[in-house]
């Protein structure tokens, strides 16, 4: 049977989330709701469930309510994420606490959780244990590596392991989730409920690695974010844990990190020549690409014809390689 390519999936998820109602009063909740999802984005967690739903013979119909659950959280996390980390643009247009305000960011957020939760409880009553096992783990999860992340940015001696650790469960256990809730709502096997979890975790893995790249070296237009955020706040990427490391620029990196006041560009323009002079690029870039034959070499052992896994390649190619 011929796979449903990904960009008729990702037509239908975005053809759904209009449907989402967010309307109900105080209007001051709600609308924030339906603005951050009116931004779009890549959708790429609601269209990995719906591919793994069909890939391992189910119907992507009975996974829409998943997938839809799935996009509402993860929108949800960006509101909170947004407002501690007092981002002001998010996919090219202003946050959510930067329209309206911080308490507002927190209590549309805290909304759109309970209507994630809302729309996994409509799945078939065999799934649902299994699924909403699977989804608390991963919200949980998801709230340990935002804590991480912030308890990094008052330490230097952040490792490159904590770090990866960190962002397994702030990004990559949801791809995972996305993934083998699919598999779940199909009746898959274990073993490749398992293997597609693995493989989402791994491609998080990259995609992150790419996201802090993308900070520095990307354009602001294509990525929809101001370039040198992370410099800025002195955000505790896999760029900066490095650069630590070095001793050569320790003391100048160090002096940056520890100003109060700075003019950004100049901050960025510095940080950033010490990332060349180190040549960590290049070694993001070789990180970036173990995670991803770590998550090809999954793909490679579902037990699925390979023609029905060209949809996941490409989208694994795409997310590694992206630029923006």
């Amino acid at each position: 049977m011929q796979m449903t390519p990904a960009n008729t999936i990702l037509d239908i998820v975005n053809k759904e989330i209009e449907t989402l109602q967010f309307d109900a009063s105080p209007k001051s909740l709600f609308e924030p709701i339906s603005y951050i999802l009116s931004l779009g984005g890549k959708r790429i967690r609601p269209v990995l469930t719906l591919l793994s739903c069909e890939m391992l013979g189910g119907k992507p119909k009975d996974a829409i309510s998943t997938a839809l659950a799935i996009e509402v959280f993860h929108n949800f996390t960006l509101l909170h994420d947004d407002l501690m980390d007092k981002a002001a643009i998010r996919r090219g247009k202003a946050t959510v606490h930067k329209k309206w305000n911080d308490n507002t960011a927190v209590l549309s957020g805290d909304a759109m959780l309970i209507a994630s939760y809302h729309l996994i409880a409509k799945n078939k009553r065999k799934h649902l244990k299994e699924l909403l096992h699977l989804f608390s783990q991963t919200a949980t999860e998801i709230c340990c590596g935002q804590q991480l992340d912030m308890e990094f940015e008052s330490r230097e001696d952040v490792t490159e392991e904590e770090y990866i650790e960190m962002i397994r469960l702030k990004t990559a256990v949801l791809l995972g989730c996305s993934l083998k809730s699919g598999a779940i709502i199909a009746d898959a096997s274990e073993k490749d409920a398992d293997l597609l979890y693995n493989f989402g975790i791994n491609l998080g893995l990259a995609f992150q690695l790419k996201d802090d790249l993308l900070d520095v070296y990307g354009d602001s237009k294509k990525f929809g974010k101001n370039i040198g955020g992370d410099i800025a706040s002195n955000k505790k990427t896999f760029l900066l844990i490095n650069a630590l490391k070095a001793e050569s620029t320790r003391e100048e990196l160090q002096s940056w990190i520890r100003k109060e006041n700075f003019v950004r560009k100049e901050k960025v323009k510095a940080v950033t020549a010490i990332f060349n002079e180190l040549k960590l690029k290049e070694l993001s870039e070789s990180r970036i690409e173990d995670y991803y034959e770590k998550a090809i070499s999954c793909l490679e052992q579902l037990d699925v014809p390979e023609k029905k896994k060209k949809e996941l390649y490409e989208i694994a190619s795409g997310l590694s390689y992206r630029k923006s």
